[in-house]
């Protein structure tokens, strides 16, 4: 393995440290300041320069992540709220929305809440990111010539009388990589069809993020969310500078695969620094038949979101009219993969550039579901 710009055998490493952990591991921690209190969370280093915090009280999301002290995801002005200060109703899900490179949307809602939310509780994107997560497992050990780290937890979404839905989730990485892993198992363990809705609200952020960084995808068809996003669609792309009063930009994008099934997409600054930087996120189109990009180009909400997804930002009531919700059977699970890492070098911007599609822009999203 290459660590550090030299190539060590297992045995060669094994014999310069004391502990793994003086190389890369995963250390459990506790946040103890303002409204993060008592919140757990746990961080992955690598020893290739990537580090990753995964907070375990908050669905196992991803509230950091950087690579040799870059940012590889943008953090919202509210920090990471522990789950006791979770607002379900309305809108209030913002209050502790601390975007990150991943915050998890569903699991029985995805996009704007219900029209009794404020009896129900069934708010804007659902409930999982601020559910604390059960059954944690670490596992650190070497594996062949690979030393593997893991961490696993399970958040359940449930209800008297209503769903019972399990995330159970593993975040992996291995030893000297700049990437790491999501592997997400969802599973109906109640004894009645349930409605799924998952998105991923991965949040790309300065250094990646900045004024003409372009947002590199295999998009075969783009379409705005509304008329805001439809004046200037041809340019969703192209990222601008922080921008006064600026209103988000919300596109569906139709992803064209490569040979494995895979969908690349990447936010990439060639000016930062000298030789640019950028992060990717690789998914499933299989498992993740739909995407969404947000466009926020405001002062301090400065970010690009990535979001694979299996449904639209319509909200549940409109998935069901159209025909679109997800559903388990009772026993039923999915499996969903993601993986994330950072661009440094012209070899893999040019990889991803080839990648990259010219889209033919339309002018509504319904003609992704064929129905209007």
């Amino acid at each position: 393995m290459r660590l550090f710009g030299k190539d060590y055998s297992v045995s060669a490493l094994r014999k310069r440290v004391g502990n793994m952990d003086q190389v890369a591991g995963i250390q459990m921690v506790t946040l103890a300041d303002g409204n993060e209190r008592p919140a757990r969370a746990a961080i992955l280093r690598t020893g290739g320069g990537l580090e990753v915090t995964v907070l375990i009280d908050r669905g196992m999301d991803i509230a950091s992540a950087c690579h040799n002290g870059r940012a590889m995801g943008w953090r919202s002005t509210t920090g990471s709220v522990a789950p006791q200060y979770y607002e379900a109703e309305g809108i209030r899900w913002l209050r502790s929305y601390f975007g990150g490179l991943m915050t998890t949307c569903g699991l029985s809602r995805v996009g704007g809440p219900g029209p009794d939310s404020a009896l129900q509780g069934d708010g804007l994107h659902g409930r999982i990111s601020n559910t604390p997560a059960r059954d944690i497992q670490v596992s650190q050990a070497w594996e062949g010539n690979t030393y593997w780290m893991r961490i696993t937890g399970t958040m359940r979404e449930t209800a008297v009388f209503g769903e019972n839905l399990t995330l159970t989730r593993t975040v992996s990485a291995a030893l000297g990589e700049s990437k790491f892993y999501v592997h997400d198992v969802v599973a109906n363990e109640g004894f009645k069809k349930t409605g799924l809705m998952l998105l991923y609200h991965c949040n790309i952020g300065w250094p990646a993020l900045d004024e003409g960084s372009r947002m590199l995808a295999p998009s075969a068809m783009v379409a705005p969310r509304d008329a805001e996003a439809r004046d200037g669609m041809e340019r969703c792309h192209i990222m601008d500078a922080p921008t006064h009063n600026y209103k988000e930009k919300c596109y569906y994008h139709d992803m064209a695969p490569d040979r494995k099934g895979k969908v690349t997409v990447a936010m990439v600054n060639k000016g930062f620094p000298k030789n640019g930087f950028g992060v990717y996120l690789s998914y499933s189109k299989k498992e993740l038949p739909r995407f969404m990009q947000w466009k926020q180009m405001g002062e301090q909400d400065y970010v690009c979101g990535f979001e694979p997804c299996i449904c639209t930002l319509e909200g549940r009531e409109r998935e069901e009219e159209l025909g679109l919700l997800n559903y388990l059977k009772a026993g039923e699970r999915r499996e969903f993969h993601l993986e994330f890492g950072v661009v440094t070098t012209s070899e893999e911007l040019k990889a991803l550039e080839g990648n990259a599609r010219k889209p033919v822009f339309v002018e509504c999203y319904s003609d992704f579901t064929g129905k209007r």
